[in-house]
């Protein structure tokens, strides 16, 4: 168990330079999920913390030790990989046994078939261990390479995307057994993911990257409920969050917004009135979570009118988007509702569900109840 620190780290590979001054401070046994989209610089990360590459700038700690120049085989360090990188030719015995059977970390015999066996059976694959990794399915497989870094104590865990190319009902099976397995293990866990379900569900923070740099580090109601910019809004929710543009106006004492659909001025609740007229701004952008939009299929004094662009249905329920101005605007309808492409819907919109951004900078500005929300609570 350690706290692993990257302090100002930058990494390059030739001309590419894929983390831009990245620092991240993963506490004792915390489970750390570092996410963004592909080619964001999450597998860099793990490199350097494993010791595969090396930084140009910048410090990497184990607890308080320097360990930019340590050798993989030094750090004590268990790596879980997205394509399992298991020994084809030796049975799931001998793959789950291969990691205390290193120079470094040799175990008696004895010690090896114990452990082997219990791990074995906490991942359901003890009639497997005499099979050969072919011989097993993906999601076998992937609980073998689990098994495989479970079965001794290290440092740190590193997990790249170890669900990656498991079937949907699996990855949920596994994302509860990997948060009860650290949990037990008290183990510090770093995992790597670009699927939100995942870093909410699994994360107890979350660093989401971007193009090299880190764009906020936050708990899942954190990143969820206050981003930090657009950027980080949009990465998160069942459909993606609705921006739309806003003017700030102020009518006897009292300021609302203007929407580009009209004259109507939408009241704003205090709290974000009063941080709205602190920064001074005119225009705003606003980010409406789907259930942040009500919708009326007759006309409704404060609804905007649009009309239908597309549904699409998902299980037991429906993504509507509606053609709204110059805005697509997405949100979720119950699965029993009808409706028909380009007939009309009236939306209207809840400024104090709403998340106010710097329209030049994209940055968060304020958002209503912004404290309750910063303390986990979900009430808009």
């Amino acid at each position: 168990m350690a706290r692993i620190r990257l302090d100002h780290v930058t990494k390059k590979y030739g001309s590419i330079t894929a983390l831009k001054d990245v620092s991240i401070d993963v506490k004792d046994n915390e489970f750390y999920v570092i996410f963004g989209p592909a080619g964001a610089g999450k597998t860099s990360v793990l490199n350097l913390i494993a010791g595969i590459s090396d930084p140009e700038e910048g410090d990497i700690l184990f607890d308080d030790a320097y360990m930019n120049y340590v050798e993989p085989r030094e750090r004590d360090v268990a790596m879980v990989f997205e394509n399992y990188a298991l020994y084809p030719h030796k049975t799931v015995y001998e793959n789950i046994a291969s990691s205390m059977r290193t120079k470094k970390h040799r175990q008696p015999e004895e010690v090896v078939d114990r452990e082997v066996k219990r791990v074995a059976a906490m991942m359901n694959i003890s009639e497997l261990l005499e099979r050969k990794p072919t011989q097993a399915s993906n999601g076998q497989r992937q609980r073998i390479a689990l098994g495989r870094a479970l079965v001794r104590n290290p440092n740190v865990f590193l997990m790249d995307e170890p669900l990656a190319h498991l079937d949907a009902k699996l990855r949920n099976s596994m994302r509860k057994e990997l948060k009860s397995m650290q949990e037990a293990f008290h183990t510090t866990t770093i995992y790597v993911t670009h699927d939100y379900t995942e870093a909410m569900s699994l994360g107890d923070r979350i660093a989401v990257i971007h193009e090299g740099s880190i764009c906020q580090v936050g708990t899942g109601n954190e990143v969820y409920y206050l981003p930090e910019t657009e950027f980080v809004a949009k990465l998160f929710g069942d459909c993606e969050i609705n921006i739309l543009k806003g003017c700030v106006t102020e009518e006897k004492g009292r300021t609302g917004i203007r929407l580009p659909y009209g004259e109507e001025v939408y009241p704003v609740p205090d709290d974000v009135g009063e941080r709205l007229q602190c920064a001074g701004v005119k225009d705003v952008d606003i980010g409406f979570r789907g259930w942040a939009i009500d919708y009326s299929r007759e006309p409704r004094k404060g609804y905007v009118r649009g009309k239908i662009y597309t549904h699409e249905p998902l299980g037991n329920k429906v993504e509507l988007t509606v053609s709204l101005g110059d805005d697509m605007i997405r949100f979720i309808v119950h699965v029993d509702e009808r409706f028909e492409i380009d007939e009309a819907i009236y939306l209207h919109f809840n400024m104090d569900k709403g998340i106010f951004f710097h329209s030049e900078t994209k940055e968060y500005l304020v958002r209503h109840n912004e404290e309750v929300m910063r303390g986990g609570g979900k009430n808009g």
